[in-house]
């Protein structure tokens, strides 16, 4: 009978080795991506100009298509939550559960492959490439919270791991698994030369957001400035573009810094008290907060400060809401030096 595994496809180099090694094994592999939110490299490619030579792509789907198999993606965004909010283990350096994630993603998996009769789960995890979550004393944790146990198999670092089921089973020949470790991605981009893979992701990149300093601080404020910690996507989608201000403690400036950047947040509009230069180009700013005459005043000095009409004595911004009201204003770029530091969020 032929044994069935799911592969976890992050669109990494790695899970992309780990899934090829197992179908040249003789095992049918599918591959699952849990969509949470916080990894959409191939949507900011495609809305910054400065990105415009890197692919537009979601990664995933692409390395599926290179392999040849079925992709499922999931929606996790709702369940994500409790673990990003509250994870067991912790944060790594920045926003980042990393341990919290895998263990929640292999779960997810496990319940997949007992709702779809596989036999095994299949990761691109090295042991030392991944400070938190990629130990060899943090992978049992996850294969034992997860509840997949010996059901999980590594197959870039299996030998330096006791056997798995798949393993003892003879599903998998252990001879033909990988004893890789540490951070280098040498014997992987190796391994890939052997495959013919001579395009993917960046080796030891990632697209989780949260590992990534600037989101962070800008999701920390976001929760500092609200009455609760929940989010919604909109949200989460919104901290990865655009310039983030906030003057006062109330309200934030989002202001685009290029024209892609400027027409993603047009789509924001009806959500959100805009202001938009109509003296002078500039950038569209949309203002995040309960604002009242006076925020939209000293918002709209900030936005013509980021316009062409920075050096003039007046710049006449619109002011629109979110019901269709607009009304002008004529006002006073505020000098760079009094956007002070702080208020960069």
């Amino acid at each position: 009978m032929q044994r069935k595994a799911v592969s976890l496809i992050s669109g990494g180099l790695d899970s992309m080795l780990a899934t090829r090694v197992i179908m040249d094994q003789g095992i049918h592999v599918e591959g699952i991506n849990f969509y949470t939110g916080f990894c959409v490299e191939g949507h900011t490619h495609a809305i910054r100009s400065k990105d415009k030579a890197k692919p537009k792509r979601n990664n995933a789907l692409w390395v599926a298509e290179q392999l040849g198999i079925k992709l499922h993606i999931v929606d996790v965004i709702e369940e994500y939550k409790d673990v990003l909010l509250n994870p067991k283990h912790g944060y790594g350096q920045n926003m980042n559960p990393c341990l919290d994630c895998k263990g929640f993603m292999v779960r997810k998996a496990y319940e997949w492959i007992q709702a779809n009769d596989f036999d095994f789960i299949i990761t691109g995890e090295v042991i030392g490439q991944r400070p938190m979550s990629q130990r060899k004393d943090t992978m049992p944790v996850v294969a034992r919270e997860s509840g997949a146990g010996d059901r999980l198999l590594r197959p870039l670092c299996a030998k330096s791991l006791p056997p798995t089921l798949p393993e003892r089973e003879d599903w998998v020949d252990r001879e033909k698994l990988y004893k890789f470790s540490g951070r280098s991605r040498k014997p992987q981009m190796a391994l890939a030369e052997e495959f013919g893979f001579n395009d993917y992701a960046t080796p030891a990149g990632g697209c989780c957001f949260l590992t990534d300093v600037a989101y962070s601080s800008k999701l920390v404020d976001m929760w500092q400035h609200r009455s609760s910690r929940d989010y919604e996507l909109d949200d989460i989608m919104l901290l990865k573009v655009g310039r983030h201000l906030r003057p006062r403690a109330h309200f934030k400036l989002i202001v685009s810094r290029e024209e892609g950047e400027g027409r993603f947040l047009e789509g924001y509009r009806n959500q959100f008290v805009y202001l938009q230069a109509c003296s002078h180009p500039g950038p569209l700013v949309l203002l995040d907060g309960e604002v009242d005459a006076d925020d939209i005043q000293l918002a709209a000095r900030i936005a013509a400060r980021y316009g062409q009409g920075r050096d003039t004595e007046r710049v006449d911004i619109t002011v629109g809401w979110p019901d269709g009201r607009t009304e002008q204003l004529l006002v006073k770029p505020m000098p760079s030096d009094e956007i002070i530091p702080e208020w960069h969020v």
